[in-house]
């Protein structure tokens, strides 16, 4: 039964609770939007461009000033020279003569321009061009050594191994799992998609089509692109830097004495397809690839499904609409990060990071596989952004072929997944079985 002590008392603990929200509200850190957070980086620089053009202005001022100063002490012995002395008129036009013939006006007494040339405006520099598919074209991959940290495991049908291996000043690690006997064996390097970081384990999402493969003769490396696993965190903008490490690891294969390190294919789900994708128009030395369900090879598409990259203060990558799989260090130069989150929003300028425009460089067999039921969960890839890769492989008259699989999601599962293999083994057989 309800009394006006009763009355009182709710009535007290409601304004409480609500007292208890306001204050936990205000306390609450702000998420920033990517759009707040590159405006703040806009300003800090603004404001630091700010303050040295007034340091320059006032160095110029000073510097003009003392220029002049230096003009005065001097000029009063041109003008003298110059002038006709009062007490001999009749010498007045000889002397101007010879004053004007002989005595030059010193450098001096002009007036510098009050602007130093380093304050003069010069082009904005490229930022981001080390990230654009043609300068990774261009530049070159030193030969590493993959180093056998460990032996994990041993089989009838492979030993699996823990690697490492330098990818520029970063260390990569990864699983290696070399089929019995010497060998050389072809190899193929298998690549993990997106998976969060705090769960992710060397070999995850690969192992299980890794040992399909091992039973029938090749060698396989999947390794933990940079941030995953025990590997070094380096900046990836665009998806470049995990494509670094693919690119070191096929120029370290030579040290491995059981792989053919003319014999290599590609195998990537998700995310590591559509690293594949940039791969194959940036290097030509594998033979053939294959893509699991793989990432658009239009970059717009990406950012238009997961936006750019999260930043540091970025904690929930589904409400921050931010990608999780770029990697955005928080020593990152503020004036790179605010290019990149430019660059993201230009879909002309995206042009430079997405292979969809360079597939005239594709030299390898493509093969293509996607359920028809991918797409519906935000961290999942929608079956039409294989089917425009595809018919873009097509145009480009590039050897392409696609299967779809009924009922099948982003990872496939029984009969799909059995004659997915199937038809993988048999497309590397064709294309790396000959030495």
């Amino acid at each position: 039964m309800e009394t006006a002590a009763n009355r009182r008392h709710y009535n007290g603990l409601f304004a409480w609770r609500k007292l208890r929200n306001v204050i936990k509200a205000a306390a609450a850190p702000r998420r920033l939007s990517n759009r707040q957070v590159v405006n703040r980086q806009k300003m800090n620089t603004i404001v630091t461009m700010t303050c040295t053009r007034w340091r320059w202005l006032l160095f110029s001022l000073w510097l003009g000033f003392w220029h002049t100063g230096c003009a005065t002490a001097v000029a009063p012995t041109a003008v003298t020279d110059a002038t006709p002395p009062a007490t001999a008129p009749h010498t007045a036009v000889p002397t101007l003569t010879h004053t004007a013939t002989a005595t030059p006006v010193p450098p001096t007494a002009v007036p510098p321009s009050p602007i130093p040339p380093t304050a003069i405006p010069t082009a904005t520099p490229d930022l981001l061009y080390p990230f654009t598919l043609d300068a990774l074209r261009a530049r070159d991959y030193p030969d590493g050594a993959i180093r056998i940290q460990a032996v994990l495991t041993e089989t009838a049908t492979f030993t699996r191994h823990y690697i490492t291996y330098p990818s520029d000043d970063l260390t990569i690690t990864g699983i290696m799992q070399t089929p019995p006997g010497a060998g050389p064996f072809p190899v193929i390097i298998m690549l993990h998609g997106y998976y969060d970081r705090k769960d992710y384990w060397s070999g995850w999402g690969t192992w299980q089509a890794a040992e399909y493969l091992n039973r029938r003769g090749y060698l396989t490396i999947a390794p933990d692109l940079r941030s995953w696993g025990q590997s070094d965190v380096g900046v990836s903008l665009f998806h470049t830097g995990l494509l670094l490490d693919v690119l070191h690891l096929l120029s370290a294969l030579p040290s491995v004495p059981q792989a053919d390190s003319e014999r290599v294919g590609l195998w990537g789900h998700s995310m590591g397809g559509g690293i594949i994708t940039k791969l194959l128009v940036v290097d030509d030395r594998a033979r053939a690839a294959v893509l699991y369900a793989p990432n658009s090879a239009d970059d717009a598409d990406l950012i238009a499904r997961w936006g750019p990259g999260c930043l540091p203060e970025q904690l929930d990558p589904e409400a921050d609409h931010c990608n999780p799989g770029e990697v955005i260090p928080p020593d990152l130069a503020a004036e790179v990060v605010a290019a990149y989150l430019d660059t993201a929003v230009n879909p002309t300028a995206l042009q430079r990071f997405a292979p969809y425009y360079h597939l005239s460089h594709i030299a390898a067999p493509v093969q293509i596989h996607v359920g028809l039921a991918d797409g519906q969960e935000w961290v999942e890839t929608p079956p039409e952004w294989s089917d425009k890769l595809y018919a873009a492989l097509q145009a480009a008259g590039k050897e392409a072929t696609l299967y779809q699989y009924e009922e099948q999601g982003h990872f496939f599962y029984d009969m799909g997944w059995t004659v997915f293999m199937e038809r993988v083994a048999a497309f590397f057989d064709e294309h790396l079985a000959r030495p």
